[in-house]
C-alpha cells in the first residue's frame, strides 16, 4: 500500500464490478449507482482497466486518477 485516501471506500479489484453494478445481488446497496462519480485509484493501468469496465456496466461517470497514488 502506497498511502490512503481520506474517505475512500476500498473495494478489491477482483470483486469491483459485482459490488457496483446496480443489477448484481452482491452489490453494496448504498454504493451501486448509475449516477455517482467513482475515481479509481490503482497502479499502473489496473485503474484504467477498472474505469472501463465499470462504465461498461453502466456507470457512466467512472475514471481514473492519471498518474495513479503517486499523481
Amino acid at each position: 500500500m502506497e498511502g490512503e485516501v481520506p474517505g475512500a471506500i476500498i473495494i478489491g479489484r477482483n470483486v469491483l464490478e459485482w459490488r457496483l453494478d446496480p443489477r448484481s445481488d452482491a452489490r453494496i446497496q448504498a454504493l451501486a449507482r448509475t449516477d455517482a462519480a467513482y475515481r479509481d485509484v490503482l497502479r499502473g493501468y489496473a485503474s484504467t482497466l477498472a474505469a472501463a469496465s465499470l462504465r461498461r456496466i453502466g456507470l457512466r461517470r467512472a475514471t481514473d486518477l492519471d498518474g495513479g497514488f503517486q499523481a
